[in-house]
């Protein structure tokens, strides 16, 4: 199935962030069944927190198509987008969004509330959730469960550091 095939590569992307210790989210702009633009997380790498996956990809898609505008491409993302997010694919004029896991946080594409089919605005992006949902959870389980037992064995190595140092007194 071509949705399948488009949110596996944003999966490929979402496991560049995780490589990097980002929070593993990924997103690619289709346009006539190709890919133009890639993203994934970057917020630590570059301290900028507006540097989401879905907020790189449709920068690098503006730049493809040398207009602001992406009224036939859509977004394929592992994660529910966020508020800005999904302000971005409003304004963008994006056709459609595809994504994998519910964001119960800060899911703006039907979890929380549906920015992107709200008749208020003046544009509205079709969504679709669910694809290669249990994929695409995983990914996200499993960073931040390594990422807990991290942080576990970082206050163990402290505490026995800090013993050390009051043992030498």
């Amino acid at each position: 199935m071509e949705k399948e095939k488009f949110m596996r590569e944003a999966i490929v992307e979402a496991k560049k962030a995780g490589d990097k210790l980002e929070v593993p989210i990924g997103a690619v702009i289709v346009l006539d069944g190709k890919i133009i633009a890639r993203g994934h997380n970057r917020r630590e790498e570059t301290n900028d927190a507006t540097t989401h996956a879905e907020m790189i990809a449709i920068r690098e898609a503006n730049q493809v198509m040398e207009s602001w505008r992406l009224e036939e491409a859509s977004l394929f993302v592992t994660l529910e987008p966020c508020p800005m997010c999904s302000g971005a694919l409003i304004m963008s004029r994006m056709k459609a969004v595809y994504y994998g896991a519910a964001d119960p946080k800060g899911g703006t594409a039907g979890t929380l509330l549906n920015l992107l089919t709200d008749t208020r605005f003046n544009h509205q992006v079709a969504v679709e959730k669910g694809i290669l949902e249990e994929e695409c959870g995983k990914l996200l389980s499993d960073f931040f469960r390594e990422l807990r037992k991290r942080k576990k064995i970082e206050k163990i190595k402290q505490k026995i550091a800090i013993d050390e140092i009051n043992t030498t007194k």
